[in-house]
């Protein structure tokens, strides 16, 4: 499907960059037909979901979501008033890209029944918008029994640190032979699929996420007292708060070495553990009894009033061990009008400009983390002014209606 290549990198969808008055119209039109059926592997709530939401959301045709995994996901989707389906199969949910290897073995009957299941509802639409990975292969490898154009919705840095031979294998091949189109998340997730691949970097633009601002405006004076008083914490402690799931890769870890190293400092994490990650909160809650820091951190779990727990701590931390795919997080911690403290690596570093708009550290580095932190403790004046910036460029460069625009500009042209 994709013209080969190793040119340089793919060009990036910027909201100034408009289309001809003759080509929107066109596009809009397509746009207002073209039917989509959405393909998500999971019912829980992550950066791929957030994204996925209100695309599905504001499209203005015919869609249906189709889930292959039920949670909470489903519930917020069909609040939003959007068709949901599902296509479960327990045997193929338990396959993750940590824990491959044969077990898709056992799962290849449930496989074929979901390749099957994904197939039968494409046949009704006029495009498959596949949003995860395993939502790749399935549907991917159901293109012959559905014959509809494919758009990928890439949320993944594809290199040897995080997919295995046999994965990445698969994804090349379905790229360069089942894939009508690719959206990547960020540069970095692109660029590895064009090495991988081999694909023109032309062929995979980056439409960067986009947040909602004015789900944060709406929170513009919570109540610090009150969210702090849940926890005991007095209002006047300096709060960092690491948000998201609850995995290794994430970096809770390298957090609480760093809480360890900051006197007074109080840690919280918002967010739970997915996909078998239980073992991992054990073991920080025994690191924060051999730091002697179990008094200053709180687990929070997941939250439904995340705008207003961003609003309620003093510096936001972003901590991934491995280079970030984009890094929604960041861009909802910038919306929310508080500095971030981000891991250098991966999508990151298109968003965040050092000690600009929010202050980069080398990933894993617990020394740079801890003593950033006590900078922009020290220096109030420079934790305002990096906040006021980052909320000025994420209305400019990373908003939820910016996101959306280019996203339907993509996919129209899909059935053009």
């Amino acid at each position: 499907m994709f013209k080969e290549t190793t040119s340089a990198n793919p060009p990036i969808l910027a909201p100034g960059i408009l289309a001809t008055a003759e080509t929107c119209v066109e596009t809009r039109t397509r746009q207002e037909t073209a039917s989509v059926l959405f393909v998500d592997q999971s019912g829980q709530l992550g950066g791929a979901e957030f994204s996925l939401m209100p695309l599905a959301a504001t499209w203005d045709a015919r869609r249906e979501v189709l889930l292959l995994s039920d949670g909470p996901f489903r519930e917020r989707l069909e609040s939003l008033g959007v068709p949901v389906s599902l296509a479960c199969e327990a045997s193929v949910s338990g396959i993750r890209k940590d824990t491959l290897r044969l077990h898709w073995l056992g799962a290849l009957p449930g496989i074929v029944r979901q390749v099957r299941a994904i197939a039968r509802h494409a046949e009704h639409f006029d495009i498959l918008f596949l949003n995860t990975q395993k939502a790749l292969v399935l549907g991917a490898l159901g293109k012959p029994l559905h014959r509809k154009p494919i758009v990928w919705h890439l949320h993944d840095i594809m290199s040897s640190e995080h997919f295995g031979p046999l994965q990445r294998f698969v994804v090349r091949w379905l790229t360069r032979h089942a894939v009508d189109h690719v959206i990547a998340n960020s540069r970095a997730s692109a660029d590895s699929l064009v090495a991988l691949a081999r694909c023109a970097p032309e062929n995979v633009p980056v439409v960067h996420n986009g947040v909602d601002l004015d789900e944060f405006r709406c929170e513009s004076a919570p109540d610090m007292a009150g969210l702090r008083g849940q926890f005991g914490l007095p209002e006047n402690v300096y709060l960092a708060g690491l948000f998201g799931r609850l995995a290794p890769w994430k970096g809770q870890h390298i957090a609480l070495e760093a809480l360890a190293r900051v006197p007074d400092l109080h840690l919280v994490l918002v967010g739970s553990a997915l996909f078998g990650e239980q073992e991992y909160v054990k073991s920080l809650h025994a690191q924060a009894a051999r730091l002697g820091v179990q008094d200053r951190l709180i687990f929070a779990g997941f939250r439904d009033d995340m705008p207003a727990w961003m609003k309620a701590v003093d510096v936001i931390l972003h901590t991934s061990t491995e280079p970030e795919p984009f890094g929604r997080v960041i861009i909802e911690g910038m919306a929310a009008g508080r500095p971030v403290i981000a891991a250098a690596a991966g999508g990151v570093t298109e968003i965040l400009r050092h000690r600009t708009n929010g202050w980069l550290v080398p990933p894993r580095d617990v020394t740079a983390l801890a003593d950033a932190i006590e900078v922009l403790r020290a220096a109030p004046e420079m934790a305002n002014r990096l906040a006021a910036q980052a909320l000025d460029d994420v209305a400019q460069r990373f908003s939820v209606g910016a996101y959306l625009d280019q996203m339907k500009r993509v996919i129209a042209g899909t059935s053009g």
